[in-house]
């Protein structure tokens, strides 16, 4: 079998939870021996290199990537790629990403290749095959990824009935549809007619590493995208007051340039292996106030059997909203009390330490997923 598979990004960058999930699908791909062409998008830190560290790691064959074309004046590319197209009656710009020269070159490499499947991440991307005359006859598959016309609420301009009915129509358009949670399934199969498949974020179960002594009573991972730097201003100012003085607390990632240096706080802005980070660490938490989709810190927290606690937030896209590890807290007393129980209530530590490692096993191992993939990718 042989697949195209489009994401923008570099999944080798783990500083963002999305890119984690891309590495896991080529982790299954390679598991079943499948041929992988690989397409994404240049940037600073997407590079031929990366391409070629993803062959040596046998995940891909080969690598390609999109590349604007610098020969169009700036003028010119503002006006046919933004301006007009938003003077245009219905067309949303917010949902194509593509730019001059993007289309051409995703043709070239379909016209150059037979594929049996054509993955597109994110719905702002399909335009790439839509109406492509190359597609031949590959099955197409996006993975949605998130739902993205909540991402867009924010924006000036916003008017929920263009931007879903745009998402819906884009999703409309491929037979299978992949969703990262339960709660997604549900909202787009109420509009959406093509088959909807919920693949959440997968990995390997790490539990025997809880044998290392914990450094840190607290872990939080997050990137500094605008969901994040809230719920970090509300858990520093909020909750972190209400706790022992005592506790260590570590937070790995780029949210840390929006926290203030505190008494014992550490502050990762980048590590080589979270996994060291998780298996020093007692308890994780997750102060999430906005934002769509499951949340891959907590996947990542559950592999490793660690108790959670988090806001309500924090359990979206979870199967089960109950029994599975997380503890869920509508305030900051209620945060910072949940913390302090896991601290000092032994068998309440290991209570929750058991939800969260079978919640894990049962739905979100790289054991149950694969079975499910394996329907996907008959």
């Amino acid at each position: 079998m042989k697949i195209l598979y489009f994401y923008p990004e570099n999944p080798f960058e783990l500083n963002q939870g999305n890119n984690a999930r891309a590495l896991a699908l080529l982790r299954y791909f390679k598991s079943k021996i499948y041929k992988v062409d690989y397409v994404g998008v240049a940037s600073e830190i997407f590079s031929e290199v990366d391409l070629e560290s993803m062959k040596k790691a046998n995940l891909i064959e080969n690598g390609f990537l999109l590349r604007r074309d610098e020969c169009i004046s700036k003028i010119l590319g503002y006006l046919f790629s933004y301006a007009i197209p938003n003077k245009l009656k219905g067309r949303i710009r917010d949902f194509d990403r593509t730019r001059f020269g993007h289309k051409k070159q995703f043709s070239k490499i379909l016209k150059d290749n037979q594929y049996d499947y054509i993955i597109i991440s994110y719905a702002y991307w399909a335009e790439l095959v839509r109406k492509n005359k190359y597609l031949k006859e590959a099955k197409l598959i996006i993975d949605t990824h998130d739902f993205l016309t909540s991402q867009f609420q924010n924006r000036k301009r916003f008017n929920l009935g263009k931007y879903f009915k745009k998402e819906i129509e884009i999703l409309n358009f491929f037979p299978k549809v992949i969703v990262i949670s339960s709660d997604e399934n549900y909202l787009f199969s109420q509009f959406v007619t093509s088959e909807i498949i919920t693949i959440p974020h997968f990995l390997e179960a790490k539990f025997q590493l809880n044998s290392i002594e914990k450094k840190y009573d607290l872990v939080y991972v997050a990137s500094s995208n605008e969901h994040n730097v809230k719920s970090a201003k509300w858990f520093f100012e909020e909750v972190y007051p209400k706790l022992n003085p005592n506790l260590s607390i570590c937070v790995v990632g780029k949210i840390n340039k929006h926290i203030p240096e505190l008494p014992n706080v550490t502050k990762m802005h980048f590590v080589e292996d979270l996994n060291q980070i998780y298996s020093e660490s007692k308890v994780a938490i997750c102060p999430m106030l906005s934002g769509t989709g499951l949340k891959i810190k907590v996947v990542e927290a559950l592999s490793f059997g660690l108790p959670i606690v988090c806001s309500p937030k924090g359990i979206d896209g979870l199967t089960n909203k109950t029994d599975n590890g997380c503890l869920v807290a509508e305030d900051a007393t209620t945060f910072s009390n949940y913390i302090e129980q896991l601290m000092i209530d032994d068998n309440f530590y290991q209570q929750q330490q058991t939800l969260s490692a079978n919640f894990f096993l049962k739905n979100l191992s790289v054991e149950s997923i694969y079975s499910q993939l394996d329907k996907v990718f008959k």
